[in-house]
């Protein structure tokens, strides 16, 4: 079978159609442009595509057409009119452009989601180290085999239909099998069922995860790196297979890139401490952006304090969504460091990490990447984005409390001094001086949370088995769906409305404080959290001092998402 990173099958039925409509179509470029509309809205692939339609004698009747069925996109191309010639007798806005549109993803994907033969789908072979949705390819052999209902054809929403559990497959399971995975749904509050859209401020664990903690305790308790007996022994592979686990699960070259600590905060101070301070002078500068959480604030400022150096500040569009042309104008010669979200924790905000990380080299600056937001989210490797530091947290990612990880690229984390000292860092001690053990040890000082990065090696393992690929997917149509849905509400205002969002909902409601809508919302079973999120930097810019913010997972429904929406009407 022959897929296409296009979002279309190569050698399909309807490439075939096309090249016989058109005989100059070039199937794979117009795929690959409305990929690039979809993503990016390049204006000269538009103007393109929009010449092209008129000279097929379309004119204002596709362009018409193109803006109904793909809003906000503008796209005008080759591809919808054979879509409108293919579905003849469906109008000038065919359903199989509107089922595209109502997915947000390829026309493929759109039409074989609609057309029922979505079972078959695979993911592209090359997903990208980063962003926001991963379009999903349809197999060659799905195209080929659609065929329109044009007797029962039905009408598409707007947005993604609401699916049944059972009916909803992330990966190697249905929605059902997931959320049975984690026992906490079960619960009940104030005799509602749980809908935890608290995902933000923590994840829920999966039995697999409280098992693996369970077997620990059970079976292999006992100190690391030291200890003649068998425990010991079985406590060392297990805490050194999850620093392995982790490293591939990041892209990493080498479990030895990966130091754990306690969490994303304790990441930060790390990266600034043993690295970034000693490099400082008093007037040296530290670039940020607005978006960021106060852990990847505070530090900063801390060290700023004592060495004399100063902070430099990405601003964001009235989107949210960071200005690239203004990061490059804070590059001086006196810059050294840059520390930046990959998804805002107040927003959604996707930043553009790639640029991010390739205009810091550029200026032979260093940066690190904050992921406690985007790794329970989106594939991410560490390796290609070509990051110095990724830090993240395993609370946040179905793991347990207590646990986190550094990716630092071995130059850096060689070069870097220790930031705690004590037992395990050490080679050899004397009144005199100590010799440290390399990378990653010389970061682990005493005994670290053992049990808590085995957990963390099982969560991971857990999405793996699932495919972040396709957790990424089941949560894009998921905050498609919310948006749309949220956005009827009269009084209801989303903050953070960037084109690449992930995960979060925030918003505010016209004359209701924020707290009684989540004290609200909690009467009916539904947990968000309220405030400022520590990020007041980013929501004082917008003029506010808090939002509600709900926030997804995988194990998110349609049908949380319904009980949001009829428990906020009850106060709108």
């Amino acid at each position: 079978m022959t897929t296409t990173n296009y979002g279309i099958p190569s050698e399909s039925e309807l490439e075939n159609l096309a090249n016989s409509l058109f005989p100059d179509f070039e199937p794979e470029r117009c795929a690959a442009g409305i990929e690039n509309l979809v993503t990016s809205g390049d204006t000269s692939v538009i103007n393109y595509a929009a010449s092209k339609a008129a000279s097929y004698g379309g004119g204002a009747n596709y362009a018409s057409s193109a803006e109904n069925a793909f809003s906000g996109y503008g796209s005008i191309s080759e591809f919808e009119q054979i879509a409108n010639e293919y579905n003849g007798g469906y109008g000038t806005v065919s359903e199989y452009e509107q089922a595209a549109d109502s997915y947000g993803a390829s026309p493929a994907t759109g039409a074989a989601r609609q057309f029922g033969a979505y079972d078959a789908y695979t993911a592209p072979s090359e997903q990208p180290s980063s962003g926001g949705y991963s379009p999903v390819v349809l197999s060659q052999g799905q195209a080929e085999n659609y065929v329109p209902k044009q007797a029962s054809q039905k009408t598409v929403s707007e947005a993604p239909q609401a699916k049944s559990n059972e009916s909803i497959i992330v990966g190697t399971k249905t929605l059902a099998q997931i959320r049975n995975d984690f026992p906490i749904l079960s619960e009940k509050i104030n005799g509602n069922d749980l809908v935890w859209l608290d995902n933000g401020a923590t994840t829920q664990r999966p039995k697999q995860v409280i098992d693996r903690l369970t077997y620990y305790y059970e079976h292999e308790n006992s100190n690391v790196h030291r200890g003649a007996h068998e425990l010991a022994a079985r406590s060392t592979d297990a805490y050194e297979n999850a620093r392995q686990i982790t490293a591939d699960f990041l892209g990493a070259p080498s479990k030895d890139n990966i130091v754990f600590v306690r969490g994303t905060t304790e990441a930060i101070n790390l990266v600034a401490n043993a690295y970034v301070k000693p490099l400082l002078q008093p007037g040296d500068e530290i670039i940020l952006t607005m978006l960021e959480h106060h852990a990847n604030i505070v530090p900063w400022q801390l060290i700023c304090e004592e060495t004399g150096a100063v902070i430099k500040v990405v601003p964001v569009d009235k989107s949210g969504q960071l200005i690239i042309s203004e990061y490059e104008k804070l590059f001086t010669k006196r810059t050294k460091f840059v520390s930046a979200t990959h998804v805002s924790n107040a927003l959604g905000t996707v930043t553009p990490i790639e640029e991010l990380v390739a205009i810091a080299h550029a200026h032979g600056v260093r940066i690190l990447i904050d992921g406690a937001q985007s790794v329970a989210h989106i594939p991410v490797n560490v390796t290609a984005l070509d990051t110095d530091f990724f830090v993240f947290s395993g609370h946040k990612i179905f793991a347990p409390t207590g646990i986190g990880a550094v990716y630092g690229k071995s130059d850096v984390l060689e070069a870097a001094r220790p930031y705690h000292g004590g037992g395990n860092m050490i080679k050899d001690v004397t009144f005199e001086r100590t010799i440290y053990n390399p990378a990653p040890n010389k970061f682990e000082a005493g005994t670290g949370s053992i049990a808590d990065a085995v957990g963390l090696g099982a969560a991971l393992e857990y999405l793996n088995s699932i495919g972040m690929a396709e957790v990424n997917r089941h949560e894009h149509e998921l905050l498609v769906y919310a948006m749309k849905e949220m956005q009827k509400i009269n009084g209801l205002h989303l903050i953070g409305t960037a084109t690449n969002k992930a995960s979060v909902l925030s918003f505010v409601l016209d004359g209701v404080d924020n707290e009684a809508v989540g004290q609200r919302l909690n009467e009916l079973g539904i947990a968000v959290r309220t405030g400022h999120h520590c990020a007041q930097p980013i929501l004082r810019h917008f003029g506010l001092e808090g939002t509600v913010r709900p926030t997804l997972a995988l194990y998110n429904s349609f049908g949380d998402i319904d009980r949001l929406v009829q428990g906020i009407r009850t106060l709108a």
